[in-house]
């Protein structure tokens, strides 16, 4: 393979021998890649100032075969998000998501795709800067990292009949169950009243809830703010999302818990 110049943001970086740095970028060409920078702890004037986690840069790229760890021959930083490393909720959020994309983001994949990927984790970063980094903002950004993943659950159709929720009831027998929804996290969506009788592992979700979080996916990042819901339906909207999350994922992140701490005592941050 050829040399590769393209835009990359640091999700990951990591002290290698007694000189190099390993790398996790995210590329709008081929996802995200494993790199490593000969020498950068050595020389100050290579890579001097960019290869930090938050990152945006333009690099060189060299990979002999697919399979291997690309070599990073040269690197210009484009930005640096340095509000969100001034604030502490800030920078809980973002490290949250910058993790999140590293375990979950694929090596290659379809242009569009990886073009949509890295331009959500651009645009999530500079809502984090602006933005009250808050519950509700945490749990959109969540969901919509889990959507330009290829991950969304369904939030509008019964995931075992394909029911549209809220909805009269096609039979009178499902009629007497009332309008109680679930949510089953394996099958990836909500079940209504009729399918969820024999089910397992539910959580309770309100359709008001559900509407919320699919006008989370429509809004702009930056406009996020201006979603407004009741504390009790973003409590189930986190939880929902959260757990739909951490089966994708398999594992607790280990930015989860730092975030949880500081986000129980940082309602609000201005810059």
């Amino acid at each position: 393979m050829g040399p590769l110049v393209t835009e990359a943001l640091v999700l990951r970086a990591v002290d290698f021998g007694e000189s190099d740095r390993i790398l996790h970028l995210l590329t709008p060409e081929i996802g995200r890649v494993t790199a490593i920078a000969k020498g950068a702890r050595r020389s100050r004037r290579r890579f001097a100032g960019t290869l930090d986690f938050f990152n945006q840069l333009r690099v060189q790229l060299e990979r002999r075969r697919p399979s291997s760890m690309a070599r990073l021959e040269s690197a210009t930083l484009l930005a640096s998000f340095d509000t969100i490393r001034r604030h502490t909720a800030r920078f809980g959020l973002g490290c949250y998501l910058l993790e999140l994309l590293d375990r979950l983001a694929p090596e290659g994949g379809a242009r569009g795709d990886v073009r949509r990927l890295f331009a959500f984790a651009l645009a999530a970063l500079r809502a984090i800067e602006r933005g009250e980094p808050d519950l509700r903002l945490r749990t959109f950004l969540e969901l919509r990292a889990l959507d330009a993943l290829g991950l969304c659950p369904e939030l509008r159709r019964c995931v075992r009949c394909g029911t549209e929720l809220g909805r009269p009831p096609a039979e009178p027998a499902a009629a007497g169950r009332g309008a109680a929804f679930a949510f089953h996290v394996a099958e990836g969506g909500p079940v209504c009243g009729a399918c969820g009788v024999r089910l397992q592992g539910l959580l309770p979700v309100q359709l008001g809830t559900l509407r919320a979080l699919e006008q989370g996916l429509r809004f702009e990042l930056d406009a996020l703010g201006r979603l407004a819901l009741a504390p009790m339906m973003l409590d189930e909207a986190a939880r929902l999302v959260r757990r739909f999350g951490r089966f994708h994922l398999g594992v607790e992140l280990r930015s989860e818990r730092f975030l949880d701490e500081i986000m129980g005592s940082a309602r609000a941050i201005t810059a």
